[in-house]
């Protein structure tokens, strides 16, 4: 149903053919029209199966898209957000495209460990030196023999 190309960036471009529109009756405010017109728009998209997507991109989207993902790796978007049909459908690619965008994002890069600093230590065991002080202060008084 949906004939042109989506593209995400200059290495990914997801096919046409890849991605199915159904039309639905939207609920909410809107009058009259909410009865007659099926303005929201749900996008179907093969997540597990698509060949626009490495394997690491497919993984990440499938974690960041939760339960949109059907068991059979399948991706559903609704929008509905507008009242017109071709709004709500370029807001529903609009979204497939910021989801696709942030599962291709490179993975952090790893921690380094560092070691604190001897002034940061020193000082540290300072301020714990001076709160068992201060604690020691709150004991009953020691009988002097």
């Amino acid at each position: 149903m949906a004939s042109e190309p989506l593209y995400i960036s200059d290495r990914i471009t997801i096919a046409g053919w890849e991605l199915t529109e159904q039309f639905v009756l939207a609920g909410g405010p809107g009058g009259q029209n909410v009865n007659k017109v099926s303005t929201a728009v749900q996008l179907f998209f093969n997540l597990l199966h698509s060949p626009s997507l490495d394997e690491r991109v497919k993984a990440n989207a499938m974690k960041l898209a939760g339960r949109r993902v059907s068991k059979e790796g399948v991706l559903l978007i609704e929008a509905n957000r507008f009242r017109s049909q071709e709004r709500n459908r370029e807001d529903a690619r609009e979204r497939l495209k910021e989801l696709v965008l942030e599962a291709a994002k490179p993975p952090p890069p790893p921690r380094r460990k560092t070691k604190p600093t001897k002034g940061s230590v020193e000082r540290r065991l300072k301020q714990k030196m001076e709160r068992s002080e201060v604690k020691k202060m709150r004991g009953r008084p020691q009988k002097a023999e």
